[in-house]
């Protein structure tokens, strides 16, 4: 995701801004379905899982996550090179996606989050754009 921005000129802080766009996004579509405190937990286990192989997302692990704020997602982010930055989002986005298709099924994973996922990286919905 970052790789294709930075090739088209998108500044840091631009393309930081997508990677929260995109979990604000996710977290807007799944939120009355299982809950704020729900997509809360699965992205926790996210963050877990990809600290592993990203270690740059261990600040977002050790402090404790408010339901809905990405804020430390994008302190994180900012504190890696963008080469660091875009594996770790993009493992990050894998996990949960792999995480979320393991509790509910492909089928109404896709249903439910085929925009977010298949999003063209420079794009921004309606609820992204100023965010």
């Amino acid at each position: 995701m970052f790789a294709q921005l930075a090739a088209e000129g998108a500044d840091a802080s631009r393309i930081i801004d997508m990677a929260v766009s995109r979990w604000l996004d996710i977290d807007a579509v799944l939120s009355p379905i299982i809950g704020r405190p729900g997509v809360a937990a699965l992205f926790e286990r996210s963050i877990h899982l990809a600290c592993a192989n990203h270690p740059c997302l261990a600040p977002v692990h050790q402090g404790a996550f408010e339901p809905g704020d990405f804020g430390p997602l994008r302190q994180a982010l900012a504190q890696a090179s963008s080469a660091d930055a875009d594996a770790a989002n993009d493992a990050l986005l894998g996990t949960f996606q792999t995480l979320l298709t393991n509790l509910i099924g492909g089928p109404l994973a896709e249903r439910l989050l085929g925009n977010v996922w298949n999003r063209p990286s420079g794009a921004q919905t309606a609820q992204g754009a100023g965010s």
